[in-house]
């Protein structure tokens, strides 16, 4: 089926049919195109072929795991949104999925509403990131704070010239800091912009991402995010407080 160019395209990676027709039955009635896949391995093909503007992944797949599709993609330098899909909800879990890569993490049995609400919320963060200008980026999409420069073109990061691997999440969370430097950010805006959520129900998850890039930036300099209590966080050269 040939889907119209003008409306977002989702797959949906799913074992179970009683699922997948669900899901997919709601994306049609809100406008979405849709594909669907059984395996990772369908998966993953399907992603390369239709370049889809969201992927809804299950994590116990019967070929390889959710989390495998996920990093695939991701070491690809595929950055298509990605909501897991899951019966097993456990903050392991959901730390492990969201560090390689994944958005959002969405639990079975779960409401078809808000998960519509969830992908509408990505993509519009998406389409931000996507269209965003910024007057701390230069032509070739790099930014600079201090000695720390990101560069949104070719994925890298580095601090007074040492190279700092980042995962896909800790990444968008650093470019998100630097494109608003010297503001304090909210949990529930990083929540938002980094990972598409409307509500501050995770907001550990903004912590724990926040402690992940300040054991990797504070070794080489002066500490840059920095907290203000009961608010959020601040990339600044000092704290001013």
């Amino acid at each position: 089926m040939t889907e119209t160019a003008t409306r977002p395209h989702v797959l949906v990676i799913d074992d179970e049919p009683n699922i997948r027709d669900l899901v997919q039955a709601a994306l049609r009635f809100h406008g979405f195109g849709v594909t669907t896949a059984e395996t990772g391995g369908e998966g993953l093909g399907l992603a390369r072929e239709r370049r889809p503007d969201l992927i809804l992944l299950d994590v116990l797949l019967p070929d390889i795991t959710g989390f495998d599709v996920c990093r695939r993609l991701r070491d690809s330098g595929n950055d298509v949104p990605v909501i897991y899909l899951t019966a097993r909800d456990t903050p392991s879990d959901t730390v492990t999925g969201l560090s390689l890569g994944g958005d959002d993490y969405v639990t079975k049995p779960f409401s078809v509403e808000a998960l519509i609400a969830r992908i509408h919320a990505l993509l519009r963060r998406a389409r931000r990131d996507e269209h965003a200008a910024d007057s701390a980026r230069d032509e070739h999409g790099v930014l600079r704070v201090a000695d720390l420069e990101l560069n949104e073109r070719t994925w890298t990061v580095r601090r007074g010239g040492v190279p700092i691997e980042l995962s896909p999440t800790e990444f968008r969370l650093l470019a998100y800091l630097m494109s608003n430097a010297g503001q304090v950010l909210t949990r529930a805006q990083l929540l938002e912009n980094v990972w598409g959520w409307d509500y501050a129900g995770q907001s550990q998850i903004v912590e724990t991402y926040v402690s992940y890039l300040r054991r990797k930036l504070d070794p080489l300099g002066p500490a840059l995010i920095h907290t203000q209590r009961g608010v959020g966080y601040a990339l600044r050269i000092r704290d001013s407080a």
